[in-house]
């Protein structure tokens, strides 16, 4: 990520990603508590094999300050030939809340969890009705004449539009925050046309994992735009 980032508030749990997808989870976590478990005592590991998940996991140590050390000491150490990149984690695990806090927090965090869960689950809804909306309108509209649909309905493309980039935003700057992800192509920037770009990855599902993983990019003061390229 860009150095020009937000720096995020130490936590207990790490979040590590540009992790090789090929790597069967156990033997994934267990590569993960080898190199981690040296800094301290772990309360668990987080790893998934679907889509979303693929490449990233979660480390959770007892103590902020140990997985701060670790961060530091750990960032980018090649992992399967892969360099990790580490960041703390946008919100508590249950296992540090339960031990920090106790069992009524830890309740009081899950149900906020869940409310959040289904306030992203309503929105997607939405989304989704609004695409078939726009789907109907456009059988229905003449074949030459084309219909437009907010950048934010488009369908997963292997291309990413970038918006609302500082005026000076180099090739380098955004190649340091999007080839992290796996399947990384190139980046473009138009000539002429300040404030946007392209990124390209090799598969569909790359791109949807590096707009997934881009949500908090900030250059400077300013939350770049990411969607689809139209097809």
């Amino acid at each position: 990520m860009s150095d020009s980032n937000i720096e995020k508030e130490p936590s207990a749990t790490l979040y590590i990603r540009n992790l090789d997808e090929n790597i069967k989870i156990p033997v994934l976590k267990e590569c993960l508590d080898a190199v981690f478990s040296l800094y301290g005592n772990l309360m668990g590991i987080i790893a998934h094999g679907n889509l979303r998940m693929r490449g990233q996991a979660f480390v959770i140590f007892d103590d902020a300050k140990i997985a701060e050390k670790a961060r530091e000491e750990i960032q980018g150490f090649p992992l399967f030939d892969r360099p990790m990149e580490i960041d703390f984690a946008k919100s508590k695990s249950d296992a540090t809340v339960e031990k920090t806090e106790g069992p009524e927090a830890l309740e009081e965090h899950k149900k906020i969890r869940l409310a959040e869960k289904e306030r992203k689950k309503a929105e997607l809804e939405i989304a989704l009705k609004k695409r078939k909306r726009h789907g109907g309108a456009l059988a229905n509209a003449r074949a030459s004449k084309r219909t437009a649909i907010a950048d934010e309905l488009l369908p997963p493309n292997k291309i990413l539009f970038l918006q609302n980039l500082p005026d000076e935003i180099t090739s380098e700057q955004l190649i340091s925050a999007f080839e992290p992800f796996p399947g990384f192509i190139e980046v473009r920037l138009v000539p002429g046309r300040k404030g946007i770009g392209f990124v390209e990855y090799e598969q569909d599902e790359n791109a949807v994992a590096a707009k997934e993983g881009t949500v908090d990019l900030r250059f400077g003061d300013l939350t770049p735009k990411i969607t689809y390229a139209r097809k």
